[in-house]
């Protein structure tokens, strides 16, 4: 088979295990208390501020983590080095409208910062530090491919359905509403990223496990939000 044909293969293949594994993770959030009660419209203001507060680590960490896994891609993958670095300038202040939405939310500045992790955020950060920190850390655009496509697909129907059962203006929902619409065009070079690290059998292996591990985690940060 030509190099070309077995990329296209090894490529559509990885996305389709992908796309089992994002399917199992939207039923588990789907059954988590927090968003049973956004979809069944008994979501209250604390609700949402416990979601901003549980999910302000996990936004924050998100560059960091793609900064320390571009500083372990060698030199035979400098284009997936430059993009994950600009993945990291771009998000790494959106912790900052995660805060601003707290606040025009009701809430205060020093609670939200001031926040401790719940047990899933913990294990979430440990688990991509960890990836990270391996030497060729490809494994994680696994981790990027359930982050993102949750952003993608379910940030702005959650924020409209935030906004709608609490009546909030627009700048208090703007994290979601913003993502809602952004990481859309991430996912789209989704594709070649994945283009930059295959064809290799063990490389689409490691993003697929690495896609089901950051997937249970995520679903157990939300889990353990109180409700």
């Amino acid at each position: 088979m030509a190099d070309g044909a077995r990329m296209d293969d090894q490529v559509s293949d990885t996305l389709r295990k992908l796309a089992v594994v994002f399917s199992d993770f939207e039923q588990r959030l789907e059954a988590t208390p927090l968003i049973r009660k956004l979809t069944r419209g008994r979501f209250v203001l604390a609700d949402y501020h416990a979601f901003l507060i549980n999910l302000r680590q996990q936004v924050k960490d998100g560059s960091l983590w793609m900064s320390r896994a571009a500083s372990n891609v060698g030199e035979a993958h400098l284009e997936l080095r430059s993009t994950l670095m600009r993945h990291a300038v771009t998000e790494h202040r959106d912790f900052r409208l995660l805060e601003a939405d707290f606040v025009c939310a009701g809430g205060a500045l020093e609670v939200i910062r001031d926040a401790s992790r719940n047990v899933g955020s913990e294990a979430l950060s440990a688990w991509m530090f960890h990836e990270a920190s391996r030497p060729e850390p490809f494994g994680l655009l696994g981790a990027m491919f359930i982050i993102e496509g949750l952003g993608s697909i379910k940030a702005a129907p959650w924020g409209r359905r935030v906004q709608e059962r609490l009546a909030l203006p627009d700048e208090a929902v703007r994290f979601l509403l913003y993502h809602g619409e952004n990481d859309a065009s991430h996912m789209q070079e989704f594709e070649a990223m994945l283009r930059m690290v295959l064809p290799d059998a063990a490389v689409a292996e490691r993003i697929v496990m690495t896609a089901k591990v950051t997937a249970r985690l995520y679903a157990m940060q939300i889990e353990e939000i109180p409700v």
